[in-house]
């Protein structure tokens, strides 16, 4: 329950700040710059509670995992659309490239530690 909490902290800052700026619920509607912003608010906040959870000793999440995948899915469907809107995506397209690349880090730290985990020394699969 904490690591839902804290997880959702993020989420809620970004939303507020789309709220109170942009004078919306609609992350799409924005234009570019303050799209940019609420992603970037968005990215820093989760990947900031991940790693202050990590810090802290609390096992990595599969909230955690899916909550970064929503994160990406949001801006690879902002990216779709500013591409078929022929608007200047390079930017954000930059933010995900460096997005996908940590997540595949942190999914491949994640899977070694659950094989160190699950099949400790002396046991054969």
């Amino acid at each position: 329950m904490k690591k839902i909490i804290i997880y959702s902290a993020p989420v809620a800052i970004s939303l507020i700040w789309l709220i109170f700026t942009g004078h919306t619920f609609n992350p799409f509607v924005l234009k570019g710059p303050d799209f940019l912003r609420f992603y970037l608010i968005l990215l820093f906040g989760f990947y900031a509670s991940v790693l202050i959870l990590k810090i802290s000793g609390e096992a990595f999440s599969k909230a955690a995992f899916y909550g970064m995948i929503f994160i990406f899915i949001l801006g690879v469907l902002k990216l779709i659309r500013g591409m078929v809107l022929e608007k200047p995506v390079g930017f954000l397209m930059l933010i995900l490239i460096l997005e996908f690349i940590v997540l595949m880090i942190i999914k491949q730290s994640h899977v070694n530690l659950f094989k160190k985990q699950k099949f400790p020394d002396g046991f054969k699969k």
